[in-house]
């Protein structure tokens, strides 16, 4: 029996609406092995500050013991161990806009040590309110972003020492991981920043380069 719209999956994980679950029980009908598969959600990275998603089909004989899964109507519904915690709460629901696709409402957010790992709890704590912090977003969409957009990369302003002029960045998509990403940020990103900011006295890549799809920093 399918469970009813919004239904909880493992008690607390995650839930799915009856439009989302029948896009996913259409996209399995398209796979020539839609009966051996489930849909995984994951929790892959942090962008722009918030928790970015994975929606994909896998076998589910590659289940854990750790996972949470459960059987919806049609749908196997995995989250990965490492995710659960981070989507506790979590809808996943069809949306109209942009020409439709399935979007995560997860009412978790990153903690201020996941988004800006290693800055002064006083410095995130000043927001990104501050007229030197809109400025610097302001650059950063304008310029910065369109101009390494082209190898899928992304500079997202974290946190700011509005009083000391100190800006914290973090890289994702094709920047996050990526042996260039110094150069990116000394050469381009940071020469950009304070030409267009006399006030900026410093820029701070505060990115996990050890995660990403070509990591090569090292714990």
């Amino acid at each position: 029996m399918s469970q009813t719209t919004d239904s909880k999956l493992d008690d607390a994980v995650i839930s799915i609406t009856d439009e989302a679950r029948g896009v996913v029980v259409d996209a399995l009908a398209q796979e020539p092995n839609g009966s051996e598969l489930g849909l995984f959600i994951e929790v892959r990275g942090i962008e722009a500050g918030k928790f970015a998603y994975d929606l994909y089909f896998q076998a589910t004989a590659d289940v854990s013991d750790d996972d949470a899964v459960v059987t919806d109507g049609d749908v196997k519904v995995v989250v990965p161990a490492a995710s659960i915690e981070r989507l506790k709460g979590a809808r996943l629901e069809w949306s109209t806009d942009n020409g439709g696709g399935l979007v995560m409402v997860n009412p978790n957010v990153p903690s201020a040590s996941e988004v800006a790992p290693g800055v002064p709890e006083h410095v995130v704590a000043q927001g990104l309110e501050g007229p030197l912090a809109i400025r610097v977003v302001e650059v950063l969409e304008r310029e910065v972003n369109p101009s390494i957009a082209s190898h899928g990369g992304r500079a997202d302003l974290v946190a700011i020492d509005e009083a000391n002029g100190i800006a914290y960045l973090a890289l994702s998509g094709g920047c996050q991981g990526c042996a260039m990403s110094r150069m990116t940020l000394s050469q381009g990103i940071e020469v950009s920043l304070r030409d267009n900011i006399v006030e900026l006295t410093e820029v701070i890549d505060v990115t996990d380069h050890a995660t990403g799809e070509n990591p090569f920093y090292s714990n």
